[in-house]
């Protein structure tokens, strides 16, 4: 929590005084001053998320709407003599915590689809006729498809560096390399793509 410091004492800043005012307004009851509370609320976990979780602009939007929504339902917890912000957040850390972990736990679940495919396959003997092969599957992908499979899984980019360069979310990257290789899979293989 941000204070400003006058003299040998500290004084809360601008923004938990006007938060905790319009929160023990709206727990009184006073349903507009708890709207405005719930307003300035998400600009200010959004900077506060936001610097902590840069270039995740979608799980910032998702996990603001979780702390909304769980500072709503704990708020007989508050104690009215302790700092607002403080309250406010702990609780975003823990919300930003749990999702850091589900992340955590969904990429651990990932298999490297490449090592299975036959199409990513190199032998010695056919690696130039691989590769041709290999360029010309690949310009058959929408760019949304080939460009996350072309940084990635051949150039060897991490997944944030392909959203960063393509402009795309680091789920769209991930999206687009699982359904890129399941259309390679399925051309290669003779079947149809989904």
């Amino acid at each position: 929590m941000a204070r400003n410091t006058v003299g040998s004492r500290t004084t809360p800043s601008d923004a938990e005084v006007a938060l905790r005012r319009l929160f023990l307004r709206g727990l009184d009851g006073d349903a507009g001053a708890y709207r405005e509370f719930l307003q300035k609320l998400s600009a200010h976990l959004r900077a506060f998320l936001g610097k902590r979780l840069f270039g995740w602009p979608d799980e910032v939007e998702d996990l603001v709407q979780e702390c909304l929504l769980a500072m709503h339902n704990q708020r007989h917890t508050y104690q009215s003599d302790q700092p607002l912000t403080a309250w406010v957040h702990a609780i975003a850390r823990y919300k930003m915590i749990d999702l850091l972990r589900a992340k955590s736990v969904r990429e651990d679940l990932h298999d490297p689809l490449d090592d299975d495919l036959a199409v990513f396959a190199a032998s010695a003997t056919e690696a130039s006729d691989a590769k041709r092969d290999l360029g010309g599957l690949l310009q058959t992908l929408p760019e949304r498809q080939r460009l996350p499979i072309v940084h990635v899984k051949i150039e060897g980019l991490s997944v944030a560096e392909t959203a960063s360069l393509t402009g795309m979310s680091e789920s769209a990257v991930k999206v687009g390399i699982h359904r890129g290789l399941k259309a390679l899979a399925a051309k290669f293989g003779g079947g149809a793509a989904p």
